[in-house]
């Protein structure tokens, strides 16, 4: 009873906290709904940023992966800082000087509308056939291990886990249809303090009983048994090898922490220049600190259990959890946890609908639409995909090395052909509209053939930067055989202050370096 009161009272505040903030707030027309009227401030952007990014795919599936391999998963998590510097000082000047809603408006600017098309398509796919599904899934995992909603109803595991994937979607959906972009990011800044409180008091707990009674004393205790956990070096037969860091991991992290229209759409929404950019690198900041969260309590596991869930690495966080917390807690890192996957669930919404309804509906199907009518489409749509996702979530479980590398080997489909064009716009002049839609096309073929048809041999990570090489010599060849028509549209696009935040190179130049000396001092 006191889990579940703690679960409801936290989330209740949450939901009324933004009612109450947002009563007042006009969100029928464009700008209010899809990018929170243009008044997102830093710490408002890195709050939804992180609880954008950080759900139960990590809570879940990081944790699970780095109870069966270690440490080397870290690299998912910090390499992300030195994407978020980049992504600060190169591509949002970019973005916020032709006033942008949407990343498909800039291929738009850049290539033709054929291209911008494709990649919305693209996006709208991966957010279906990937992310959607997989949050709700390893969220229904968390509650259902917490709650028993399986002994409650009086059904099978599987059928609490469904019972679970549908609550949540429901939940989700409402508050990405009703609230808009400010509605998800007022919820996320708050329940990003729960999820730092929550998340750090299951290792603080669990060190503490290992220690017995001191948090220091039992992080000793874990290291001097299984150092070789803490290896942040991984080896090339192993799940992530240290390699990757140099090929493909760095393109995908530029473009999810650069590109990505449901994180880099926060910043689309910051009320200037200074503050876009101060959430950006505060979330970089985060990512330094979050494998305290996501990473230590698999090893912590490893530690109380070995090899007994090795099978199951996606149900460890769940059991660690309900065997270090106090009763009294449980429910509210429920609520936190409920939180994470609504974030990110609602969030990914919210962007589908701004890119269907901007990028599809206004442009292919009624040029003409008023705000209020394309508010009422983003609204419809959301509903849609949160359908789809809830019917393909259950389909994705057993992956066999663990949830969150099944994530990021379907993302490949998608993010890489769709980073190559747009570093290509941003970079080099001379890559033409018809250039663009042929490295889409062979990217995409190229890496679903060599990943899921015939295997070469590679990690598929060491893929996406054979393929990303091989897409920018591609439509630089095909450039060349038909150039561009007509010269970009550089005129600018005033609508908010472009000056810069007066910290940013210096953080950014800090995140680099921290990250570099992370991987000296872990690295054996």
């Amino acid at each position: 009873m006191l889990t579940v009161i703690s679960f409801v009272g936290f989330t209740l505040f949450v939901a009324l906290f933004c009612w109450y903030k947002l009563r007042n707030d006009n969100i029928n027309t464009r700008d209010g709904y899809f990018l929170g009227g243009r008044s997102l401030t830093g710490g408002v952007i890195a709050g939804s940023m992180i609880l954008t990014n950080i759900s139960t795919e990590h809570l879940i599936g990081m944790n699970g992966s780095a109870y069966k391999n270690g440490m080397i998963i870290i690299a998912w998590e910090v390499t992300s800082a030195i994407a978020l510097a980049i992504a600060a000082l190169y591509f949002l000047p970019i973005y916020l000087k032709k006033g942008l809603t949407t990343i498909p408006q800039y291929l738009e600017k850049r290539y033709d509308s054929t291209v911008k098309t494709i990649v919305a398509f693209l996006l709208m796919l991966s957010f279906v056939v990937t992310l959607l599904p997989i949050v709700l899934y390893t969220g229904a995992i968390n509650l259902e291990s917490i709650f028993g909603v399986s002994e409650v109803f009086g059904v099978n595991r599987g059928q609490g886990i469904w019972i679970t994937v549908l609550t949540i979607g429901v939940i989700g959906s409402m508050y990405a249809i009703f609230g808009g972009l400010k509605a998800v990011a007022l919820s996320d800044s708050i329940n990003a303090i729960g999820l730092v409180i929550g998340g750090l008091m299951v290792p603080a707990f669990a060190l503490y009983e290992i220690g017995d009674g001191g948090i220091l004393k039992g992080m000793q205790k874990v290291y001097d048994t299984i150092p070789e956990k803490f290896n942040v070096i991984g080896e090339e037969d192993s799940v992530l090898p240290f390699s990757t860091l140099f090929t493909g991991l760095m393109i995908n992290q530029l473009y999810f922490w650069g590109m990505n229209q449901t994180i880099i759409q926060r910043a689309l929404g910051a009320k200037n220049m200074a503050e876009a950019q101060k959430g950006l690198l505060l979330t970089g900041v985060f990512k330094i600190l979050v494998p305290l969260i996501i990473v230590l309590p698999g090893i912590i596991a490893f530690y109380f259990y070995r090899d007994t869930y090795f099978e199951d690495q996606d149900f460890i966080y769940p059991v660690l959890l309900k065997r270090v917390l106090p009763i009294s807690l449980v429910g509210f890192f429920a609520a936190v946890v409920l939180g994470a996957i609504l974030s990110t669930f609602n969030s990914v919404l919210n962007s589908a609908a701004t890119i269907f309804s901007l990028d599809i509906y206004k442009k292919l199907l009624a040029p003409k639409a008023s705000d209020k009518r394309l508010v009422r489409v983003g609204r419809l749509s959301s509903l849609i995909l949160a359908a789809m996702a809830i019917l393909v979530a259950p389909l994705v479980g057993n992956a066999p090395d663990g949830l969150y590398q099944l994530m990021q080997q379907l993302n490949g489909i998608f993010f890489i052909p769709i980073a190559s064009v747009l570093v290509a716009g941003f970079f080099i002049p001379d890559i033409s509209a018809t250039g663009a839609k042929v490295g889409l096309v062979l990217g995409l073929s190229f890496y679903l053939f060599t990943t899921f048809v015939w295997d070469i041999g590679l990690h598929f990570i060491h893929i996406w930067g054979i393929e990303f090489l091989l897409n920018l010599l591609v439509m630089y060849l095909i450039s060349l055989k038909f150039p561009r028509e007509q010269k970009e549209d550089r005129k600018d696009v005033q609508v908010l202050d472009l000056k810069e935040w007066r910290f940013a190179k210096p953080l950014a130049i800090f995140l680099c370096l921290i990250t570099i000396l992370i991987y000296t001092w872990l690295g054996q």
